[in-house]
């Protein structure tokens, strides 16, 4: 039984929640957001509190229960105060400016890589090397964060290239490390 999946999800001061057949929306100050919910789950509105409920006790209904509760409240979350990730682009020359609603970023290669604009994502350039991806949508959000990540994932030997804030890379020592003295001179 999804432990998850049975807790009620509080209904936050400034989020508005209408339920239509199998669709929840939501409405907040940040934007708006719906949920189509499955054959087999349904959503119970009580009080300041939405609950969803198993309507079928098959294996592939239990297992997103809990998921889909989660959804919701991370909708909840996100429509009163948006999702962020911050990443930092790390690198002598590598560096990233906002062009209109476009990234571009010089990452060592030979033209610039240029990250068009999804729709539900802000992007927010903190002076010439930090980027801050936001939105309602926490997986909108995370996807997009990793796919700017994967334009040049930090290489493990100077760690240059994009990272989240705070990440730690762990570097190979390289091949003066290796060898002992540098020059073969004992």
């Amino acid at each position: 039984m999804s432990k998850i999946g049975q807790q009620p999800i509080l209904i936050e001061q400034g989020v508005s929640v209408s339920l239509e057949g199998n669709t929840v929306k939501l409405k907040g100050n940040f934007g708006k957001k719906e949920v189509s919910m499955p054959e087999g789950l349904g959503v119970v509105l009580k009080d300041n509190y939405l609950m969803i409920e198993r309507k079928k006790e098959e294996k592939k209904i239990k297992a997103l229960h809990g998921l889909y509760r989660q959804l919701i409240a991370n909708l909840i979350k996100g429509v009163i105060k948006p999702w962020e990730k911050r990443l930092e682009v790390v690198g002598t020359g590598y560096n990233v400016k906002l062009q209109g609603e476009n990234l571009i970023f010089k990452l060592g290669f030979s033209h610039p890589v240029i990250y068009k604009k999804r729709e539900g994502i802000k992007f927010e350039v903190v002076g010439n090397n930090q980027i801050i991806v936001s939105g309602i949508d926490k997986q909108l959000v995370g996807e997009v964060a990793n796919q700017i990540r994967n334009l040049k994932k930090p290489d493990s030997y100077k760690g240059k290239g994009v990272r989240y804030v705070g990440e730690k890379i762990k570097l190979k020592p390289g091949k003066k490390a290796k060898g002992g003295l540098a020059g073969g001179v004992k």
